[in-house]
């Protein structure tokens, strides 16, 4: 094997920490997706800072950072559809986190269960 295969090969660290995260990719900001863990379903897509992160992992719930605010917000604080996290997962380039949570209530602020409600077509039929 040469040493571009072993490098690519190499198994990543399972465990990570928050000094580990690419904060510095996207301006400070990781985006965040939330899956319900008991259905799979993916509820919603927000940002979190590493004092967001911070938070999450203090508190068992989750916690982002509003762009449109410029604060951070606990999900749910106010509605009280909270989101209990079960497990945080970074991916391969430790840019980007999925939350699995119970959720309380709804997830989207519209009152539907999952921000993702609509569909935008493609011409992908028949190929």
């Amino acid at each position: 094997m040469s040493n571009t295969e072993a490098e690519t090969t190499e198994k990543p660290k399972s465990k990570l920490s928050i000094s580990d995260l690419a904060f510095d990719k996207q301006g400070g900001l990781l985006p965040v997706i939330a899956q319900d863990e008991s259905s799979g379903a993916v509820l919603m897509l927000a940002y979190a800072n590493m004092e967001a992160v911070k938070k999450t992992q203090e508190s068992g719930f989750a916690h982002y950072w509003s762009r449109s605010r410029n604060a951070l917000w606990k999900k749910g604080e106010s509605s009280g559809h909270l989101q209990k996290i079960v497990e945080v997962l970074v991916d391969c380039d430790e840019d980007t986190l999925l939350y699995k949570v119970h959720q309380s209530g709804v997830a989207c602020h519209t009152g539907t269960p999952s921000c993702f409600f609509r569909k935008l077509p493609t011409n992908t039929k028949g190929k």
